[in-house]
C-alpha cells in the first residue's frame, strides 16, 4: 500500500511540475536559435523543442530522458528507414537532428551538466552496403537492415571525448575490428552510471537474470575515460 500511494503522490507532483518545464518562455532568444526551434522545417524545429526540453528535464533532476527522431507516417522516407534509398533518406533526415543534438551537447557542456550526464545516440541496426531494389520501385539505392555492423555514439560522463571504437569490413558489411555485442554496449552503459551489471540480477526461471542477458558481456574499456 505504501509503494502504492508514493506512486501516485510522484504522478502528482510530475503533472505539477510539467507545465513548469514545458515552459520556454524564460529562455533567451539565442538559445531557442541555438537549437533551431523557429527553424522553417517542422520537423527540425519539433526535434529541437524536443532537445530544449530534454535539457530541461535534466536540469531539474529527471534521471532518464529519450528523444526520439523519424516517428513519422510509416512508408517512403518518412523514418529513417532507408528502404527507398539511402542517399535521400540521409539527406532528408540528416539535417532534421544535425543542429538540434550539436546545440544540446554544447548547452549541456556550458551549463556544467555534461560531465553528469551520459548522452547514447543509436538507433535500431546499421544498413547493408549493397542495394535492395524490391522495395523501390525496381530503382537501385535502398538499403536493407545489417545487424552486423554499424555505429552508436556517446558523450558525456565518464566516456573518452574524440574516441573512435570498432571497425567494419572494407565494405561496411560486419564489425571485424573490436568488435562488441550490444550487450557489451548495455554494460558499458550501466558501468558509467555506477551499476555493476553482473551484480544487478533477479532470480527468475532458474536464472540469475541481468539485464545484460544470461551470456557473458563486459563494457568496452577502451571509451571509458
Amino acid at each position: 500500500m505504501s509503494a502504492r500511494i508514493a506512486t501516485y503522490e510522484l504522478a502528482a507532483k510530475m503533472q505539477l511540475s510539467a507545465a513548469e518545464v514545458a515552459d520556454f518562455s524564460k529562455e533567451s532568444p539565442s538559445t531557442l536559435e541555438l537549437y533551431g526551434v523557429n527553424d522553417a522545417n517542422k520537423l527540425k524545429a519539433g526535434f529541437a523543442r524536443n532537445c530544449v526540453l530534454a535539457r530541461r528535464l535534466v536540469e531539474r533532476g529527471v534521471r532518464f530522458v529519450q528523444i526520439y527522431s523519424g516517428g513519422g507516417g510509416a512508408g517512403g522516407q518518412n523514418t529513417w528507414d532507408g528502404h527507398h534509398g539511402i542517399e535521400e533518406n540521409l539527406k532528408l533526415h540528416c539535417p532534421e537532428v544535425d543542429k538540434p543534438i550539436a546545440a544540446l551537447l554544447a548547452d549541456l557542456e556550458q551549463r556544467g551538466l555534461l560531465d553528469e550526464t551520459l548522452v547514447v545516440w543509436g538507433g535500431e541496426f546499421g544498413r547493408m552496403p549493397v542495394s535492395e531494389t524490391y522495395n523501390t520501385g525496381g530503382k537501385p539505392g535502398g538499403r536493407d537492415h545489417n545487424p552486423k555492423g554499424f555505429t552508436y555514439w556517446l558523450a558525456g560522463a565518464g566516456i573518452k571525448a574524440g574516441t573512435s571504437f570498432g571497425e567494419t569490413d572494407e565494405l561496411g558489411e560486419g564489425a571485424v575490428v573490436d568488435r562488441c555485442h550490444l550487450r557489451d554496449l548495455h554494460a558499458t552503459i550501466l558501468h558509467l552510471m555506477g551499476l555493476d551489471h553482473e551484480k544487478l540480477t533477479y532470480f527468475y526461471g532458474g536464472l540469475n537474470n541481468k539485464l545484460t542477458g544470461v551470456v557473458e558481456a563486459h563494457p568496452i574499456r577502451g571509451i571509458v575515460a
